[in-house]
């Protein structure tokens, strides 16, 4: 029996911290780094890092339902972010490392609406929740270089991730 797979879409800033979270479950399988939601097609990682194409740096992951819903795949996104920063997140600035949840369905739009809300309703944050919930649009894949970063470049990787903020932020916010 074929495994039915689908695919779910996040922008949290820098996609190079955004492929581990999901990428070890049970379920998810693969998480790409790229580009979505602007006007260029086919934009290079120097398009997108001048804030100009109207992408958004983007992880896309597919996963069987079978094992992993996408409620929990929309719980393990938010406490990767900070939903309040319309300007980027943490070190990363600029319109392409805003948030935002990509939904490719009726369903998924309604999960994410009702976790955004949830999300309100639990004042955990005294700003205003700006992640956008946006209808999925084309998905190009980053460079190969991009792929899987945290594992082929992980003294960098850790050491990006230690700089931006991301961790303290985490550890203050969500856990």
């Amino acid at each position: 029996m074929e495994k039915k797979l689908e695919k779910a879409t996040f922008a949290g800033g820098c996609f190079w911290c955004m492929v581990k979270p999901f990428d070890q479950w049970d379920g998810v399988e693969s998480v790409i780094s790229g580009y979505t939601g602007g006007h260029v097609d086919n934009p290079s990682y120097e398009e997108v890092k001048t804030g100009t194409s109207g992408h958004y740096e983007a992880v896309q992951i597919t996963y069987e339902p079978e094992k992993i819903s996408y409620q929990q795949i929309l719980d393990l996104y938010w406490p990767q972010i900070d939903p309040t920063d319309d300007g980027g997140q943490f070190h990363d600035r600029g319109p392409q490392y805003r948030t935002a949840i990509f939904y490719h369905n009726n369903e998924q739009k309604v999960l994410a609406v009702h976790s955004l809300k949830e999300l309100e309703n639990s004042n955990r944050f005294q700003k205003e929740i700006v992640t956008k919930i946006l209808p999925a649009s084309t998905f190009y894949p980053a460079e190969e270089y991009h792929q899987d970063f945290y594992k082929k470049n992980e003294e960098e990787y850790l050491e990006d991730r230690e700089k931006s903020g991301r961790d303290e932020f985490i550890e203050n916010h969500w856990e």
